[in-house]
């Protein structure tokens, strides 16, 4: 099984650090999406870093201007994981098909059809549901987050490819991981199989994942709580 040093890039140029607010995450967007052409912004960082609750924000603030799609409606159905014996480590990098995803990202990136529609993955059914969020053409930004968005390894180098931007959040251990307990819980896990997930499978992940964040754009650490987003005024 590789590790998390296998699965992680070499660094690069190295990224850009940066303490910011939502509210300065989502000028950033803005500028991303008037570019004249679609682009693509990735939204990573490990297991509970608030990957998905910021890249919602952002896409919220957005005015319509923006799509969010999710790396996790590429998980491998639970009936495939069941017969690789690997459905106790749903969620890392091999419990997923990232050839799918790169897929996906090439089909939006390349704009061409009226209407794209990609999968959403639903936490209550622990399953992907297909054809479930419509992008259209004339949508300028597409947001997409996930944990893997930066490895360098077969079939996610494909999807990095087609990404224009990575952001990386970073987040205290201690906070990651009190969310992700409460996440397993609001699920259905009794408190010790949530913590025991949080600290065991999900801890396992966060260390390839954290190997990955030099290969970002920007590092950033968000100030502030991340909170709706006051609307330009027109």
């Amino acid at each position: 099984m590789n590790t998390a040093e296998d699965l992680a890039s070499a660094p690069g140029r190295g990224a850009e650090r940066l303490n910011c607010t939502l509210d300065e995450l989502v000028e950033r967007a803005r500028a991303l999406a008037a570019s004249g052409t679609r682009r693509i912004l990735g939204i990573t960082g490990a297991p509970g870093a608030g990957k998905s609750t910021v890249a919602e924000a952002i896409a919220g603030a957005m005015e319509g201007k923006a799509a969010l799609v999710g790396m996790d409606a590429f998980h491998l159905a639970n009936r495939v994981l069941d017969s690789q014996g690997s459905r106790n480590r749903k969620g890392a990098p091999d419990t997923f098909d990232p050839w799918g995803y790169a897929n996906l990202l090439h089909r939006l990136k390349s704009d061409r059809a009226p209407v794209v529609y990609a999968p959403v993955f639903d936490r209550g059914l622990e399953e992907s549901i297909g054809s479930a969020v419509p992008v259209g053409r004339d949508i300028p930004l597409i947001i997409t987050e996930g944990n893997y968005l930066l490895l360098d390894s077969e079939g996610w180098q494909a999807g990095r490819q087609l990404i224009d931007q990575v952001w990386y959040l970073a987040t205290k251990d201690d906070e990651r991981q009190m969310r992700l307990v409460r996440r397993h819980q609001a699920f259905g896990k009794p408190p010790s199989e949530a913590t025991a997930w949080a600290l065991g499978s999900d801890q396992r992940n966060a260390d390839i994942v954290e190997a990955t964040r030099e290969r970002a754009d920007l590092i950033i650490n968000l100030t502030g709580t991340c909170r709706p987003v006051t609307k330009a005024r027109v």
